[in-house]
């Protein structure tokens, strides 16, 4: 029995060493299922400008078990107010095959255009109006999200301009090529308001100074700003001009109170990207996007900057004080 020992003990060695043999490729194989999501943020506008946005964005992803760098990773395209970038960007991130794209209006029509498949979170924007989806209720696409549009909007920013400013009567309209919509509302306001609307386009960096000039000639007596990725990225310029010219101008957002605007009101855009971190969660976890209904706006905000309303030496209404989300002093 003895001569037959060692081959037994070899025999069991053996197979002592080839069961390690057989579990680290399965190791491996298991961390290699794991595999990290990526998405993609693509923006018309500059990322400095939208930090606030993409922080909120996080803090909600954070709350659903998400950190970066660790079990998500991201990529960033911001064409930095240069619209014309995001196809190239688009077909770029459609290529590196990430899971997901949150994006604004701009950002997810060259999203939508570079693919059909990949799903497509909207931050901002009319997705309806814009032809992303085929309903709010039955998006019908890889596209679903925010919808920020409110018919209303414009009218009553118009309205809250007037209530502050009574004799205002010719108001100057800054607006972007997607903002199209915002005028009919606006327009059926100005009519019952008594003010002329003086509609100024801004395509690129070149039509600042025209604008401006333009604005002079014509008289204007108050500024709307309807906010898009252009004036966004260029809002301290636009700020600076009212200023200069002691004109009373209302915002889309609250960003530009920040730099010293007047007054904004609008949809509260960080609340929407908050909101897309959810639409992330659900499609990471296999939801489809066709059968994820796009919200509409709930919150609404009106921002007050009472310290540059003194320096212009203009007195907002107490009654619309007590209605504001957030006053500067």
């Amino acid at each position: 029995m003895t001569l037959y020992r060692p081959a037994m003990l070899d025999r069991r060695a053996f197979l002592v060493g080839m069961a390690g043999v057989v579990v680290a490729p399965l190791t491996a194989h298991t961390q290699t299922a794991a595999k990290v999501p990526r998405i993609a943020f693509l923006a018309g506008g500059a990322r400095a400008a939208d930090r606030l946005l993409i922080q909120t964005f996080w803090q909600q992803m954070n709350a659903l078990g998400y950190v970066e760098g660790k079990n998500i990773t991201a990529e960033y395209r911001f064409a930095e107010g240069a619209p014309e970038r995001l196809d190239e960007f688009a077909v770029e991130l459609v290529r590196q095959k990430v899971d997901v794209i949150v994006a604004p209006g701009s950002g997810a029509i060259a999203a939508r255009k570079a693919t059909s498949t990949i799903p497509i979170v909207l931050t901002y924007g009319d997705p309806v109006g814009l032809g992303l989806v085929a309903s709010l209720p039955r998006p019908g696409s890889n596209v679903t999200g925010l919808s920020a549009f409110a018919s209303e909007l414009g009218g009553k920013q118009l309205a809250l301009l007037k209530e502050a400013f009574p004799r205002v009567a010719r108001v100057a309209v800054l607006w972007w090529k997607q903002n199209v919509l915002v005028f009919g509302d606006m327009k059926s306001a100005a009519a019952t308001l008594d003010v002329t609307l003086q509609l100024h386009e801004l395509r690129d960096v070149n039509d600042f100074e025209p604008t401006f000039a333009a604005i002079r000639t014509e008289r204007a007596n108050a500024v709307i700003v309807v906010r898009n990725p252009f004036t966004a990225t260029h809002r301290a310029r636009i700020v600076d001009f009212a200023a200069k010219t002691q004109l009373p101008a209302m915002y889309g957002d609250r960003e530009f109170i920040a730099e010293g605007g007047l007054m904004s009101y609008g949809v509260s855009v960080p609340d929407l990207w908050g909101r897309a971190a959810i639409y992330v969660d659900k499609i990471l976890k296999g939801a489809r996007p066709a059968d994820l209904p796009v919200e509409q706006p709930t919150k609404f905000e009106l921002a007050i900057n009472l310290k540059t309303a003194k320096t212009l030496g203009l007195t907002i209404p107490q009654s619309l004080l007590l209605r504001a989300d957030q006053v500067i002093q």
